[in-house]
């Protein structure tokens, strides 16, 4: 009887360790990604400092996104290739980023239908900007990236405040 009792008692020890095995194999919801996927974004940026567009958008998918915080969207590579085009040769006259953090997280599980799972490159960096008005501006900026399966940006979302972008632009 002693025998019995503890053989089902490891088989019972046995069972758990199985069950917690399979529990712990479940990755988390979101994770901390690998940090040189930042190089890619930190580079598009780098274009976008320079006015080089074409190396601004290069690691960008053909039907990126990119949203502003005030709702406004561009879709498509194409788009978002002619707006910064457009703002770099007649608009802003200066630009450049500094003082950037980056983290990288790969959400495993999105919240919602909202979210899109795999790598977000999250950054946050001063934006001085002088513009063709003569006036200049600076603020904090923060942008997620989303990179799909290919390693390419296919989702900006920026967070800026419009209106010390407005005030700099109007001309007196």
């Amino acid at each position: 009887m002693k025998n019995a009792f503890v053989i089902l008692i490891l088989g019972f020890v046995g069972f758990s360790c199985e069950t917690k095995k399979e529990e712990t194999a479940k990755p988390e919801p979101i994770t901390i990604g690998d940090i040189t996927r930042s190089e890619i974004c930190r580079a598009s940026l780098d274009g976008l400092s320079k006015g080089d567009i074409d190396s601004f958008v290069g690691p960008m998918a053909d039907n990126a996104v990119y949203v502003f915080n005030n709702g406004d969207s561009l879709v498509g590579k194409e788009a978002i290739t002619n707006y910064w085009r457009d703002r770099r040769e007649n608009v802003i006259d200066k630009l450049t980023f500094s003082s950037d953090v980056w983290l990288v997280v790969n959400v495993n599980e999105a919240p919602s239908s909202r979210v899109m799972t795999g790598p977000w490159v999250m950054g946050w960096f001063l934006a001085k900007a002088t513009y063709k008005t003569g006036k200049s501006m600076q603020q904090w900026i923060h942008t997620d990236y989303h990179l799909n399966d290919e390693g390419k940006i296919d989702r900006v979302i920026q967070y800026l405040d419009r209106q010390s972008i407005n005030q700099a632009q109007q001309t007196e």
